[in-house]
Protein backbone atom coordinates (compact mmCIF):
# COMPACT_ATOMS: atom_id res chain seq x y z
CA UNK A 1 0.00 0.00 0.00
CA UNK A 2 1.66 3.43 -1.04
CA UNK A 3 2.11 5.74 1.82
CA UNK A 4 0.03 9.04 2.24
CA UNK A 5 3.25 11.21 0.72
CA UNK A 6 3.58 8.88 -2.16
CA UNK A 7 -0.12 10.14 -2.83
CA UNK A 8 1.32 13.57 -3.41
CA UNK A 9 4.40 13.03 -5.53
CA UNK A 10 5.25 14.89 -8.38
CA UNK A 11 6.61 13.15 -11.67
CA UNK A 12 9.94 14.06 -12.28
CA UNK A 13 12.30 12.23 -14.78
CA UNK A 14 15.35 10.25 -14.61
CA UNK A 15 17.65 12.13 -16.62
CA UNK A 16 16.87 15.56 -14.81
CA UNK A 17 18.29 13.62 -11.24
CA UNK A 18 21.14 11.57 -12.68
CA UNK A 19 21.85 13.25 -16.14
CA UNK A 20 21.65 9.95 -17.51
CA UNK A 21 19.37 9.23 -21.27
CA UNK A 22 16.81 6.72 -19.47
CA UNK A 23 14.22 6.87 -22.75
CA UNK A 24 12.65 9.75 -21.80
CA UNK A 25 10.92 7.82 -19.59
CA UNK A 26 8.74 9.41 -16.25
CA UNK A 27 9.56 8.62 -12.73
CA UNK A 28 7.30 9.13 -9.66
CA UNK A 29 9.82 11.16 -7.12
CA UNK A 30 8.45 11.36 -3.33
CA UNK A 31 9.03 10.30 0.18
CA UNK A 32 8.57 7.05 1.46
CA UNK A 33 8.46 6.13 5.13
CA UNK A 34 11.35 3.00 6.13
CA UNK A 35 8.74 1.41 7.37
CA UNK A 36 7.89 0.35 3.80
CA UNK A 37 10.91 0.17 2.53
CA UNK A 38 12.04 -3.68 1.94
CA UNK A 39 15.75 -4.76 0.53
CA UNK A 40 16.29 -6.29 -2.91
CA UNK A 41 15.81 -10.08 -3.37
CA UNK A 42 19.64 -12.04 -2.79
CA UNK A 43 21.17 -7.97 -2.71
CA UNK A 44 24.88 -9.05 -2.98
CA UNK A 45 26.62 -6.05 -2.00
CA UNK A 46 26.97 -5.72 2.05
CA UNK A 47 25.95 -2.55 4.11
CA UNK A 48 28.21 -2.52 6.84
CA UNK A 49 27.95 0.10 9.87
CA UNK A 50 31.82 0.68 9.19
CA UNK A 51 33.69 3.98 8.95
CA UNK A 52 32.45 4.87 5.88
CA UNK A 53 28.95 4.48 7.09
CA UNK A 54 29.66 7.06 9.85
CA UNK A 55 30.41 9.05 7.55
CA UNK A 56 27.37 9.20 5.26
CA UNK A 57 25.34 9.26 8.19
CA UNK A 58 27.17 12.62 9.75
CA UNK A 59 26.40 14.25 6.10
CA UNK A 60 22.86 12.68 6.37
CA UNK A 61 22.26 14.47 9.56
CA UNK A 62 23.57 17.64 8.39
CA UNK A 63 22.29 17.64 4.58
CA UNK A 64 19.92 15.15 4.42
CA UNK A 65 19.62 12.84 1.81
CA UNK A 66 20.88 14.54 -1.54
CA UNK A 67 20.36 11.73 -4.18
CA UNK A 68 17.18 9.61 -3.90
CA UNK A 69 17.14 6.13 -3.69
CA UNK A 70 14.90 3.96 -6.15
CA UNK A 71 12.51 1.87 -5.54
CA UNK A 72 9.18 -0.09 -7.11
CA UNK A 73 5.81 -1.38 -5.77
CA UNK A 74 6.01 -4.29 -4.18
CA UNK A 75 3.19 -6.58 -2.16
CA UNK A 76 3.89 -4.95 1.07
CA UNK A 77 5.50 -1.48 0.31
CA UNK A 78 8.68 -0.78 -1.89
CA UNK A 79 11.75 -2.46 -2.47
CA UNK A 80 14.68 -0.81 -2.59
CA UNK A 81 16.84 -1.39 -5.95
CA UNK A 82 19.32 1.30 -5.23
CA UNK A 83 20.16 3.42 -2.00
CA UNK A 84 20.67 0.79 0.53
CA UNK A 85 23.45 2.07 1.83
CA UNK A 86 21.17 5.53 2.62
CA UNK A 87 18.64 3.53 3.50
CA UNK A 88 20.60 2.70 6.45
CA UNK A 89 22.44 5.74 7.33
CA UNK A 90 18.90 7.01 7.60
CA UNK A 91 18.29 4.47 9.75
CA UNK A 92 20.91 5.16 11.93
CA UNK A 93 20.58 9.02 12.02
CA UNK A 94 17.27 8.69 13.10
CA UNK A 95 15.40 9.91 10.44
CA UNK A 96 11.83 8.09 9.54
CA UNK A 97 11.57 8.84 5.93
CA UNK A 98 13.53 8.92 2.82
CA UNK A 99 13.00 10.78 -0.52
CA UNK A 100 12.86 8.14 -3.32
CA UNK A 101 11.95 7.66 -7.13
CA UNK A 102 9.54 5.21 -7.74
CA UNK A 103 9.56 3.25 -10.68
CA UNK A 104 7.42 0.06 -12.50
CA UNK A 105 10.16 -2.56 -13.21
CA UNK A 106 10.33 -5.90 -13.79
CA UNK A 107 12.36 -8.57 -12.21
CA UNK A 108 14.99 -8.29 -14.86
CA UNK A 109 15.41 -4.49 -15.59
CA UNK A 110 15.50 -4.33 -11.45
CA UNK A 111 18.28 -6.22 -11.25
CA UNK A 112 20.18 -5.21 -14.11
CA UNK A 113 19.70 -1.38 -12.44
CA UNK A 114 20.63 -3.15 -8.78
CA UNK A 115 23.92 -4.05 -10.23
CA UNK A 116 24.63 -1.20 -11.94
CA UNK A 117 24.31 1.83 -9.77
CA UNK A 118 26.76 -0.68 -7.06
CA UNK A 119 29.46 -2.07 -9.58
CA UNK A 120 31.35 1.16 -9.28
CA UNK A 121 31.86 1.56 -5.72
CA UNK A 122 34.79 1.34 -3.96
CA UNK A 123 36.27 -1.67 -2.08
CA UNK A 124 33.99 -4.23 -3.56
CA UNK A 125 34.92 -7.78 -2.29
CA UNK A 126 35.30 -10.61 -5.34
CA UNK A 127 32.19 -12.32 -3.62
CA UNK A 128 29.98 -9.27 -4.12
CA UNK A 129 31.20 -8.74 -7.68
CA UNK A 130 30.74 -12.31 -8.63
CA UNK A 131 27.25 -12.76 -7.47
CA UNK A 132 25.95 -9.63 -8.38
CA UNK A 133 27.61 -10.25 -11.83
CA UNK A 134 26.12 -13.61 -12.18
CA UNK A 135 22.43 -11.98 -11.54
CA UNK A 136 22.69 -9.51 -13.84
CA UNK A 137 24.54 -12.20 -16.37
CA UNK A 138 20.85 -14.31 -15.98
CA UNK A 139 18.56 -11.09 -16.33
CA UNK A 140 20.25 -10.02 -19.39
CA UNK A 141 19.79 -13.42 -20.69
CA UNK A 142 16.66 -13.38 -19.87
CA UNK A 143 15.85 -10.12 -21.59
CA UNK A 144 16.90 -11.68 -24.65
CA UNK A 145 20.79 -10.82 -25.02
CA UNK A 146 21.91 -12.65 -27.63
CA UNK A 147 24.79 -15.37 -26.88
CA UNK A 148 27.17 -15.52 -23.76
CA UNK A 149 30.08 -13.81 -24.95
CA UNK A 150 27.99 -10.95 -26.47
CA UNK A 151 26.39 -11.33 -23.02
CA UNK A 152 29.13 -11.11 -20.58
CA UNK A 153 30.81 -7.94 -22.47
CA UNK A 154 27.60 -5.98 -21.80
CA UNK A 155 27.32 -7.29 -18.28
CA UNK A 156 31.02 -5.75 -17.56
CA UNK A 157 30.73 -2.61 -19.17
CA UNK A 158 29.30 -0.27 -16.76
CA UNK A 159 32.26 -1.09 -14.51
CA UNK A 160 35.04 -1.29 -17.69
CA UNK A 161 35.61 -4.76 -16.97
CA UNK A 162 36.01 -7.11 -20.30
CA UNK A 163 33.54 -10.04 -20.97
CA UNK A 164 36.73 -12.87 -19.83
CA UNK A 165 36.79 -11.04 -16.29
CA UNK A 166 33.08 -11.19 -16.00
CA UNK A 167 33.57 -14.74 -17.06
CA UNK A 168 36.10 -15.19 -13.82
CA UNK A 169 33.69 -13.82 -11.83
CA UNK A 170 31.28 -15.56 -12.54
CA UNK A 171 33.17 -18.93 -11.42
CA UNK A 172 33.74 -17.36 -8.77
CA UNK A 173 29.56 -17.25 -7.79
CA UNK A 174 30.12 -21.29 -7.93
CA UNK A 175 32.14 -21.78 -4.97
CA UNK A 176 31.22 -22.94 -1.77
CA UNK A 177 31.24 -20.22 0.95
CA UNK A 178 34.71 -20.87 2.42
CA UNK A 179 36.10 -20.82 -0.29
CA UNK A 180 35.00 -17.61 -1.11
CA UNK A 181 35.56 -16.05 1.96
CA UNK A 182 39.25 -16.84 1.79
CA UNK A 183 39.23 -14.99 -1.94
CA UNK A 184 38.06 -12.27 -0.40
CA UNK A 185 40.60 -12.37 2.24
CA UNK A 186 43.52 -12.52 -0.33
CA UNK A 187 44.29 -15.94 1.04
CA UNK A 188 43.45 -17.71 -2.16
CA UNK A 189 44.54 -15.90 -5.95
CA UNK A 190 41.24 -15.23 -7.77
CA UNK A 191 42.85 -17.50 -10.52
CA UNK A 192 42.95 -20.49 -7.99
CA UNK A 193 39.77 -19.72 -6.68
CA UNK A 194 38.45 -19.67 -10.43
CA UNK A 195 39.97 -23.25 -11.22
CA UNK A 196 38.56 -24.44 -7.63
CA UNK A 197 34.84 -23.38 -8.71
CA UNK A 198 34.77 -26.19 -10.68
CA UNK A 199 35.03 -28.51 -7.99
CA UNK A 200 32.12 -30.42 -6.48
CA UNK A 201 30.54 -29.00 -3.54
CA UNK A 202 31.53 -31.62 -1.94
CA UNK A 203 35.47 -31.61 -3.26
CA UNK A 204 35.23 -28.04 -2.34
CA UNK A 205 34.65 -28.81 1.24
CA UNK A 206 37.55 -31.00 1.43
CA UNK A 207 39.26 -28.35 0.38
CA UNK A 208 38.53 -26.30 2.76
CA UNK A 209 39.25 -28.64 5.44
CA UNK A 210 42.33 -29.61 4.50
CA UNK A 211 43.42 -25.44 4.28
CA UNK A 212 42.08 -25.56 7.89
CA UNK A 213 44.17 -28.84 9.27
CA UNK A 214 47.26 -28.07 7.32
CA UNK A 215 47.35 -24.28 7.35
CA UNK A 216 48.06 -23.96 3.48
CA UNK A 217 46.31 -22.27 0.89
CA UNK A 218 46.06 -23.86 -2.77
CA UNK A 219 47.96 -22.00 -5.15
CA UNK A 220 46.77 -21.21 -8.73
CA UNK A 221 49.06 -24.18 -9.71
CA UNK A 222 47.55 -26.46 -7.33
CA UNK A 223 44.27 -25.75 -8.01
CA UNK A 224 44.63 -26.46 -11.85
CA UNK A 225 45.57 -29.96 -10.68
CA UNK A 226 42.78 -30.56 -8.18
CA UNK A 227 40.55 -29.34 -11.21
CA UNK A 228 42.06 -32.13 -13.60
CA UNK A 229 41.72 -34.41 -11.05
CA UNK A 230 37.98 -33.82 -10.61
CA UNK A 231 37.33 -33.40 -14.07
CA UNK A 232 38.46 -36.74 -14.44
CA UNK A 233 36.60 -38.46 -11.54
CA UNK A 234 39.58 -39.04 -9.59
CA UNK A 235 39.62 -36.76 -6.18
CA UNK A 236 39.66 -37.63 -3.45
CA UNK A 237 39.83 -36.45 -0.19
CA UNK A 238 43.04 -38.50 0.59
CA UNK A 239 45.00 -36.77 -2.88
CA UNK A 240 43.64 -32.98 -2.05
CA UNK A 241 46.30 -33.02 1.43
CA UNK A 242 48.32 -34.71 -1.73
CA UNK A 243 48.28 -32.07 -3.91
Amino acid sequence: MKSKSAGKARLTSYDDLFGEDNGNVQDQYTTIPLSQLHSFKNHPFRVMDDEKMQETVESVEQYGIIQPGIVRPCESGYEVVAGHRRWRACELAGLTEMPVIIRELDDDAATVLMVDTNIQRENILPSEKARAYQMKYEAMKHQGSKGDKHTAEAVGEKAGDSGRTVQRYIRLASLTDGLLDMVDEGKIAMSAGERLSYLTEQEQTWVVEAVQNADIYPSTIQAEQLKELSQNGELTEGNVYTV
